[in-house]
């Protein structure tokens, strides 16, 4: 009956109506039919809203999404998201990687780390004429202009210290918009699984489905006792967010409508099809590469050194994970022509084109002389940019810059060295501590180096400070000498740097201060061709936007922007797939799958205390017994209504769902058509990766962790009783 069930749920799944779009809040009223059609009833107008329930309890990471689900500033977000936080408090005497995290009391949850923020939006606003008011016609005023533009408005919304704005490009510069959010900085950790849980199936199972993967943990923000965004203090009290989420202890099952809000980073779907080739032919090969050879290299030398490890653990899984979408990547556009289809979206497009004589027909082949630039000068500088990767130059490079820029009015200064960037720079050089092993940056750095000596574009500053022109120069023993004489190893030293002014730097003896000193006028120059090329497409590629969402509205076709970032709302339905191997994957996975594939070896060696409570079938009121529609009804008309779902009897690990997500979205939460948190986004499979191209409805699908999972794990496994209690949570 199962197999019936599953047809039906394919031919109503939204082959039809194609869930595609990584929507702006303000959008969301345009496509109330479209939400509605899913099943999704909570008004349209009230996820426009970002002062009420439920988008005001959405919350950005800065690189991935969380939700706060009680009224003490509780976060749930995904394990590989709080992966960093974990990382910082995981010492060699408590290893929390390894052995998870809980603390049983707020006074027992430790700082995430001086890097860690909460982001809550809580404005957008729409600034483009004041972005556009007066631009220069001359490529780099143009830029300049649109910058400065930008710093006056982010001033301006900035007067109250405890804000972060951004003015950010949307349609590629066709439109601008000001984000204001409210920066919380003391975040601490508070609930993570093991990684044997968290990261269950490693790298393997990465983009893989079926799935089951508790990646899920918990954070807590923190403010000043005044109730305002302070920096970590033992005085501070938990934050009270203006609304928390609903949890529906339920779940979802097959066919249902759902919503994620979020914060997805980048996608590509407006560029031309010159821009997927190069990305194809060139540069996701080159940096597969390069990935390659970086966790090859940690990961020999974490396996003869517990501490390097620890440190190197949240890169090893950022590096896996980009390493993985690489090669998705490229085996998705062997396996599907994306290049093709965009082509012929392309030539339709040109052909629409001639029949509006009034627009520019040259629109694309303008572009294509900026782009064909824009490539050229990429692969130059790549190799100069990464033989500049040393953590320590890295450090150097940016604290001589903030010696320069300070010789500057502070709103003259480059973005990212104004007064208001202090604090992060800060941060940034004192994390350096939980990440850095002078063996594993000298290796890393050396590897770049020797890519950067095999090619043609080489650099006359780095060659000289280096000695590469001499025969007798030892490379390696000339990076030992580099890392032996500088104080940069030191926090204290590099803290101090900040305060210093350009001379101490110009006659400072450091040698990765005198190699910043020796790079900064090509690495100037080389800024200066890129914002001149910027200010060039900032005319160029808003004139081909205008055109393309003409185009795509005489196509009855969704017009959404490219992820940038910003908070987008995405729907769809929970549902199954045709895989690439021809089989159908249904839409949930099972506890019995954990044990199953369980093996006792990394990374498929989940901890005894869970296999017990699947063995001895403790599942507590977090039991489901089928995760398909009640047959009678609009199913009826199909198959008999005597026939029943096959029972399910387990828990929900991981499910499926046909929602438009991306990088960024990580830990985004799930919503049931209500509003009410039903689950958190982490992955999508293997087929879907190329959407950041091109959204194909009948394979893109989005991976999910079950809330029904993270329950049973906090209440049948980690006891987790103490949090239990904060959450709000409710049954159908």
């Amino acid at each position: 009956m199962r197999i019936a069930l599953v047809a039906a749920l394919v031919m109503t799944s939204g082959i039809a109506t194609a869930d595609e779009g990584q929507w702006q809040p303000y959008q969301m009223p345009s496509i109330a039919d479209k939400l509605s059609e899913r099943g999704i009833d909570i008004p349209a107008e009230k996820l426009a809203d970002l002062t009420s329930y439920p988008m005001n309890a959405v919350v950005g990471l800065g690189y991935c999404t969380a939700s706060f689900v009680s009224p003490q500033g509780l976060v749930v977000t995904n394990h590989h998201c709080a992966f960093k936080a974990i990382q910082y408090n995981t010492k060699k005497e408590h290893n929390y990687l390894e052995q998870g995290f809980l603390a049983t009391s707020m006074d027992k949850e430790p700082s995430a780390g001086p890097n860690e923020r909460l982001y809550i939006t809580e404005a957008v606003t729409d600034v483009t004429a004041q972005i556009n008011q007066g631009l220069s016609q001359d490529p780099l005023s143009r830029y300049e202009d649109i910058q400065n533009h930008s710093k006056e408005l982010i001033k301006s919304c900035e007067a109250d210290a405890n804000y972060r704005c951004n003015v950010r490009s949307f349609h590629n510069g066709l439109e601008y918009y000001l984000i204001k959010q409210l920066m919380i900085r003391d975040v601490r950790l508070v609930y993570a699984p093991p990684e044997s849980v968290g990261a269950f199936g490693g790298d393997i199972d990465n983009y893989e489905y079926p799935r089951h993967s508790g990646d899920f943990a918990f954070l807590r923000a923190y403010v000043g006792k005044d109730g305002q965004p302070a920096a970590y203090s033992d005085d501070n009290i938990p934050y009270k967010p203006k609304s928390y989420l609903k949890i529906n202890a339920d779940g979802v099952k097959a066919g249902d409508g759902v919503f994620v809000a979020g914060y997805p980073g980048s996608t590509s779907r407006y560029n031309l099809t010159s821009e997927l080739k190069f990305a194809s032919d060139w540069l996701y090969p080159t940096q597969a590469k390069r990935y390659q050879l970086q966790i090859d290299t940690i990961e020999a030398m974490g396996q003869k050194d517990a501490d390097i490890a620890i440190k190197y653990a949240g890169n090893m899984a950022s590096m896996a994970n980009r390493m993985k979408k690489l090669n998705g990547l490229l085996a998705g556009f062997k396996a599907t022509d994306i290049v093709g289809i965009k082509q012929s979206r392309e030539d339709n497009f040109l052909a629409w084109l001639k029949q509006n004589p009034k627009l520019n027909q040259n629109l694309i082949a303008e572009l294509e002389v900026l782009l064909a630039e824009q490539q050229q000068a990429f692969q130059s500088n790549y190799y100069f940019t990464n033989a500049q990767s040393s953590t320590l130059l890295t450090a150097a490079n940016s604290l001589y810059r903030l010696a320069k820029e300070k010789q500057k009015p502070d709103a003259e200064r480059e973005q990212g060295y104004q007064e208001r960037d202090m604090a992060m720079l800060s941060s940034r050089l004192k994390r350096i501590d939980s990440s850095f092993d002078v063996k594993v940056d000298k290796t890393l750095w050396l590897q770049d180096l020797n890519a950067y000596l095999g090619q043609s574009n080489r650099v006359a500053a780095l060659d000289k400070m280096l000695s590469v022109n001499s025969k007798d120069v030892d490379l390696a023993a000339k990076l030992d000498g580099l890392y032996s004489l500088t104080t940069l190893t030191d926090q204290a030293q590099r803290l101090a740097w900040m305060n210093a002014d350009v001379n101490a730097f110009e006659t400072s003896a450091d040698p990765f201060i005198r190699l910043a000193v020796a790079l900064y006028d090509t690495n100037m120059a080389q800024e200066k061709t890129e914002k001149i090329l910027d200010g060039k497409l900032s005319t160029a590629r808003p004139d081909y936007m205008a055109a393309v969402i003409d185009y795509y509205k005489a196509n009855n076709w969704p017009v959404y922007p490219d992820a940038n970032g910003t908070l987008r709302i995405s729907y769809g339905m929970v549902d199954g797939y045709q895989s690439r191997d021809a089989l159908y994957k249904q839409p949930f996975t099972r506890l019995d799958g954990i044990v199953a594939k369980h093996t006792g070896v990394e990374p498929y060696n989940a901890p005894k205390k869970l296999l017990d409570a699947i063995a001895e079938q403790r599942f507590g009121n977090h039991l489901v017994k089928s995760v398909y529609q009640d047959p009678r009804g609009w199913i009826c008309r199909l198959f008999s209504c005597l026939d029943k779902p096959e029972e399910f009897n387990s828990v929900p690990v991981n499910f499926l769902s046909s929602v438009d997500t991306t990088g960024g979205n990580s830990g985004s939460p799930v919503f049931n058509g209500k509003g009410e948190l039903v689950g958190l986004n982490f992955d999508s499979t293997y087929e879907a990766i190329t959407k950041d191209w091109f959204f194909n409805p009948t394979i893109t699908r989005a991976v999910h962790v079950d809330i029904r999972y993270i329950l049973w794990m906090m209440d049948e496994v980690d006891h987790a009783d103490n949090l239990i209690k904060e959450l709000d949570l409710v049954r159908n």
